[in-house]
Order: C-alpha cells, then sequence, then structure tokens
C-alpha cells in the first residue's frame, strides 16, 4: 500500500508540472492558434516556395491543432502578398511565406507602399538552396561554356524566364548574362511554376529555377540541367557543376525561403510559431523532402537570428544593384 502511494505521488507530481508547463506556454501565447491560420505565397502554385509552404502548413496543422492553409498570391515578384502581410492584422493569423526575393525586390526597388525593412516580423528561415540554371532541351548546348559561345554568337536570341521583376531567379540571371558579356531578354511571370512550363514548351529558352521545383523536370529529361547557382555541387544531383567552375568564376548565389508575420505581431506568438516550425522542420519525412531536392532545412536558433539574416541580405543585394549595367537591367 505504502509502495503504491510512493510511486503516485511523483507520478501526480510530475502530470502536475507538465499540465503547468503546458498552460504556461498556451497564456504566454494567449492559446493561439484558435481559428486557421494563413499563409500567404506570392508566387503561382507548384514552385519551391509553394512547395515549402504546403510542406510545413501541413505539419503545423498536424502539431497546433489549427488549420494552416496556403493562399497564393501571386504578382509583383511577391511584393502583393507581402503588401498584404504587412497590413493585415498583426495577430498571427496571416503569415507569409517567401524567399529571398523580399530582400532583394526590396533593394532594387526604390518605391514601394511599405518599408521592408520594417514591416515583417521575421519568424525563422525556413531552409537554404541553390539554383539549377537549366535550358530548353532543344536548344544546343550541354554546358555554360556552349551556352555562353552560343548567346555571344546570336545576340537576344536567349529569352530567360523569371517569377518577377527583382526576384531572385531575375537577378541570378542578370549576374549570369553580366559576368558572361552576352546580351539576352527577361520575360516575367508570375511564379516558378510558369516559367519551368513555357521553358518545357520552348516559349523561353533558359532560367534559374530552384532546386526543389527544377530537378523534377531535370530528372525526367524534360529540361536540362546545366550547372548549379551554389558555390559548391549540390548533392541532390552532384554531377551538375557549379556555375563557378564552368566558365564563371566568382559566380555565387545561394536562396533562402522564410515566414514571417505583419509587424508588432505579440513576441509570444512569434515564439510559439517559431518553436513549432524548427520542430516540424527536424522531423525526418520533412529532412528526406528538402534532401531529396537539394535544400536544407535550417530552421532559425531564434526569430533574432533570422532578422540578422534578413539584415545581411539587404547589405549583399545593395552591393549587387552597384555593379556596371546591373541597374539598368532592372528598370
Amino acid at each position: 500500500m505504502m509502495k503504491g502511494k510512493f510511486v503516485a505521488v511523483p507520478l501526480l507530481a510530475a502530470a502536475v508540472a507538465c499540465g503547468a508547463q503546458a498552460q504556461h506556454k498556451a497564456d504566454a501565447s494567449g492559446g493561439y492558434p484558435t481559428k486557421p491560420v494563413r499563409m500567404l505565397v506570392g508566387n503561382a502554385p507548384g514552385g519551391g516556395i509553394d512547395l515549402t509552404a504546403r510542406a510545413v502548413a501541413q505539419k503545423l496543422t498536424e502539431r497546433m491543432g489549427r488549420s494552416f492553409i496556403v493562399a497564393n498570391r501571386p504578382g509583383g515578384t511577391g511584393l502583393i502578398a507581402i503588401d498584404l502581410t504587412a497590413n493585415a492584422n498583426a495577430d498571427g493569423y496571416t503569415l507569409l511565406v517567401t524567399s529571398g526575393s523580399l530582400i532583394s525586390s526590396a533593394t532594387v526597388r526604390k518605391k514601394l507602399p511599405f518599408d521592408t525593412r520594417t514591416a515583417m516580423a521575421p519568424v525563422t528561415q525556413l531552409t537554404s538552396l541553390c539554383y539549377v540554371l537549366m535550358v530548353n532541351p532543344g536548344l544546343p548546348v550541354k554546358t555554360v561554356k556552349e551556352l555562353i559561345a552560343y548567346g555571344k554568337a546570336k545576340p537576344n536570341a536567349l529569352h530567360f524566364g523569371s517569377s518577377g521583376v527583382g526576384g531572385i531567379g531575375h537577378l541570378a540571371s542578370e549576374l549570369f548574362v553580366a559576368n558572361a558579356g552576352i546580351n539576352a531578354v527577361h520575360v516575367p511571370y508570375k511564379g516558378g511554376g510558369p516559367v519551368l512550363l513555357d521553358m518545357i514548351s520552348g516559349q523561353i529558352q533558359m532560367g534559374f529555377t530552384a532546386t526543389i521545383s527544377a530537378l523534377p523536370h531535370v530528372r525526367a529529361g524534360r529540361l536540362r540541367g546545366l550547372a548549379v547557382s551554389c558555390p559548391e555541387r549540390s548533392r541532390a544531383v552532384p554531377e551538375l557543376p557549379t556555375v563557378a567552375e564552368s566558365g564563371l568564376p566568382g559566380y555565387e548565389l545561394v536562396n533562402w525561403y522564410g515566414l514571417f508575420a505583419p509587424a508588432k505581431t505579440p513576441a509570444a506568438v512569434v515564439g510559439a510559431l517559431h518553436r513549432e516550425v524548427v520542430a516540424a522542420l527536424k522531423f525526418p519525412e520533412m529532412q528526406a523532402m528538402f534532401d531529396k531536392d537539394g535544400a536544407d532545412a535550417t530552421g532559425s536558433p531564434t526569430p533574432a537570428a533570422f532578422r540578422k539574416v534578413f539584415e545581411n541580405e539587404v547589405a549583399k543585394w545593395e552591393g549587387y544593384v552597384k555593379l556596371p549595367g546591373f541597374a539598368e537591367a532592372l528598370k
């Protein structure tokens, strides 16, 4: 009898402690969430950001007990979705999943209806990833050097697509053509998905697209991968060289996807989101999905750490837009 009581008391104490801890967390975030949460994506369905957002939304729905619903709001290189988020109630029920395009767009555009640096509350980085330089298989090139030679022999014959002016895909291509010394025509779209479709059909000939959305088409032979934008080869496609080792020394571009909330969202809500997203990214199935598509799950240690990444990106792109001829190409 005494033995039973001796065991029951610590068990009861542990249960009370766990319950108190859970109640403390709930009280700290106001019980968030108590209703469905909308996650905006500023690109059309099918691109890397969209696919990543949907995977994260599913995990958050499972972990937090409320629906996290992805809503695509393409246009303006993601600026429409950013504007909607910046003007939403700062209560955690409107979030944004976006990429480094958020920073690049803000840096290269002089007039915006919001201040990107202060309109958003960074929650956490989700992934980091390379971009793949791809061409339509009908183009008679199989290497970066052959693509450059083709571009020099036929000025403006190459058309490259991107998800919008000032986005990472656009800037990756502009950096490429500027460093290669060729002339090519930019064709903007409302997301990575439409870029891929028109590249497959031959409406455009080349472009840089995130590994997570590009690799299925490369593997299926619908598009031809020439190189990756990162400083080192991607473990997802180690057979593809880097752009730098393929004839353009110094070329480097690494993109990231991240989660944001409106500015002034309560710190407790931002903290709850950060905690749950970082935990979700560690699930084996999430890691496997990102590994397969050449992305690294990189949950930030803290929201403040992600803000630092955010600020460093601003400085980087401010340097890029000062390159000769680069600013003119973005007008």
